[in-house]
């Protein structure tokens, strides 16, 4: 746990991480002060200092990202944004602010990175002579669909290619601003390809938003759920993370509620907490659940082997024990109680046509 002799840091209005956290583990001294207290002001309605965005605009050469782990069902994928405003606490992406020398906890929540050339770089990979057709997974790093979309619109640009050029794509999201696209995912879907994960950790607005405070509201994400299979768009129910003693006693609720709103997979991963994110996470507990926070790292250690975390290939999701053999064991139930399936849709890779291609007359 945090060191008790040092003061636990005062939460931020409208943040996850209480702090910086660590050092990022790809800089050999300790970081100086970065001046975000320069952006720290009372909030409106009294409950601490807040922190404003800050957006860096990039210019990458690519912008497919190819994935060769053996236990990720999917081999590519795209990530519009670097760093998350919904501010995560359990965001297994946080560590990779490191490789910007920024710090994993405040700096990946309100320093970002944007993409705006993403669509017209997509265009050009699709054009590559031997480009071969499959699925394209969005928000499997962070979330397309987080604040800044609003007003920079890149995932939007991203699902305007792909439609034009019917290359099939798999969402991961937990906004609800997702529903803004369902003009374009909507016909999608009706040719087979689109599907959508939405991910709701908890049902309760209050847990929310201490653990994922610029997140969709749960009850617009259930909204959304409805929405979207309103419009003819196949959606699953993420029930992830399950954090013990925190949102474990919600999987029935969640998976019944998910169900409800007309998903017809679900899914559901237990919180892991690589790298950086183990004392982030810790901290986190400190300022929220003392109460319970030497029980959720118990319980924690029981199912990864006594440590914090497991990063060996597939044993980071399947975690051990009695406790995680009793989850899954209800995750079942309940999916088989409400119909669910498991989370995967076949998406057609027979339709793709390559910038450029013209159709064939016959």
């Amino acid at each position: 746990m945090p060191d008790s002799s040092k003061p636990l840091p005062v939460p931020l209005h409208g943040r996850g991480a209480a702090s910086g956290g660590l050092s990022g583990r790809f800089d050999d001294r300790a970081r100086e002060s970065d001046g975000d207290w320069l952006d720290a002001r009372e909030s409106i309605d009294g409950e601490g200092p807040v922190l404003r965005t800050q957006v860096t605009l990039e210019k990458p050469r690519t912008i497919i990202t190819r994935n060769r782990s053996p236990d990720i069902p999917f081999d590519r994928s795209i990530n519009p944004y670097r760093g998350c405003e919904h501010g995560c606490i359990y965001c297994f992406a946080r560590p990779t602010h490191a490789y910007h020398n920024l710090s994993p906890g405040l700096d990946f929540e309100t320093k970002l990175f944007a993409k705006p050339e993403a669509p017209e770089l997509l265009r050009r990979e699709l054009a590559r002579p031997g480009y071969r057709c499959e699925p394209m997974a969005i928000g499997t790093n962070t979330d397309p669909y987080q604040p800044v979309e609003a007003r920079l619109r890149i995932m939007r640009g991203l699902l305007e290619v792909l439609a034009e050029h019917e290359h099939p794509v798999a969402i991961t999201t937990k906004s609800a601003r997702i529903v803004r696209d369902i003009d374009i995912l909507g016909p999608m879907a009706a040719k087979g390809l689109a599907a959508v994960m939405m991910s709701v950790t908890t049902l309760d607005p209050v847990v929310a938003r201490r653990m994922e405070p610029r997140a969709s509201a749960p009850a617009r994400r259930i909204a959304a759920i409805e929405t979207m299979v309103k419009a003819g768009i196949p959606v699953s129910i993420s029930v992830s993370p399950v954090v013990p003693a925190i949102t474990d006693h919600e999987i029935e609720a969640i998976v019944e509620a998910g169900a409800r709103a007309g998903a017809s997979g679900a899914f559901s991963i237990v919180v892991r907490l690589p790298h950086e994110v183990s004392p982030l996470f810790r901290e986190w507990l400190a300022v929220h659940y003392p109460d319970r926070a030497a029980r959720v790292m118990a319980l924690i250690g029981d199912m990864r082997g006594g440590k914090d975390n497991e990063g060996a290939f597939f044993d980071r999701f399947r975690p051990r024990g009695a406790y995680a053999a009793a989850l899954l064991a209800r995750f079942r139930l309940a999916c088989r109680k409400h119909g669910l399936n498991g989370a995967r849709f076949e998406l057609r890779t027979d339709l793709f046509r390559a910038p450029g291609q013209q159709l064939a007359l016959f």
